[in-house]
């Protein structure tokens, strides 16, 4: 066989592969996930419900903090969301709502009631302190035939809780997480992923919850509690 008949019948292969991909009818994948949450979740408890609010939450890490930064603190807010989230799941404490209270005022105003607010005993504070992304890459067997990507997350967070009565700081907890997302390629086969914005969604949230596992202990070994209760 010639070498102009073997290029011919290697194009006749591949034009008939690229057809039959092309062909391909779409695929549908959906699946409901389990989000991750605090350890004591669906737990009994009997113990004292404390009333919490949760107050200023800040980032203060360099990261989304720089020149460019458009002046809202994005991943502060997000860390505040969560730390609500998961206070209330632990299902320890009473979470009054601060954030919404002028929607709440209307609402209760348009359906004829009268509010009776009540007062936080604790305030939950904090910042996130550190906080990073990089990427790792890893080649072998010559960087043809293997090679690989990791992008990696990482996040701290430190939460006081603030006494209403005295203003002092009755605790303090930290909580850490990291996450990362590894593709392989094989001979020249396996998933190709660009930049992942999630990462900085789900070590926040891993973050959070090591924080809020934390608070539960201190609380239920007695370690703090308002001086009011």
């Amino acid at each position: 066989m010639n070498t102009t008949r073997v290029i011919s019948v290697w194009f006749v292969a591949a034009a008939g592969l690229v057809l039959m991909v092309g062909c391909k009818a779409p695929q549908e994948k959906s699946a409901a996930l389990t989000p991750n949450a605090v350890t004591v979740k669906n737990t009994p408890y009997s113990g004292p419900k404390y009333r919490v609010a949760v107050g200023k939450f800040e980032n203060r890490s360099p990261y989304m903090n720089g020149i460019f930064s458009d002046g809202t603190d994005k991943l502060g807010m997000q860390a505040q969301t969560n730390l609500a989230a998961h206070v209330a799941m632990s299902n320890r404490f009473v979470v009054v709502d601060r954030q919404v209270m002028e929607e709440i005022a209307k609402e209760a105003q348009i359906s004829g009631q009268n509010q009776a607010l009540t007062g936080a005993q604790v305030v939950l504070t904090g910042a996130v302190t550190e906080f990073g992304r990089r990427e790792v890459g890893t080649v072998g067997l010559g960087g043809i035939l293997q090679r690989s990507r990791t992008q990696v997350a990482y996040a701290k967070v430190t939460v006081n809780v603030v006494d209403v009565r005295t203003s002092q700081i009755v605790y303090s907890v930290q909580g850490a997480g990291e996450f990362d997302l590894t593709n392989e390629h094989v001979l020249g086969f396996g998933s190709e992923a660009g930049y992942d914005a999630t990462l900085t969604d789900k070590v926040l949230n891993l973050a959070m919850i090591e924080v809020v596992n934390r608070l539960v202990e201190g609380l239920e070994s007695n370690q703090w509690k308002p001086t009011a209760e």
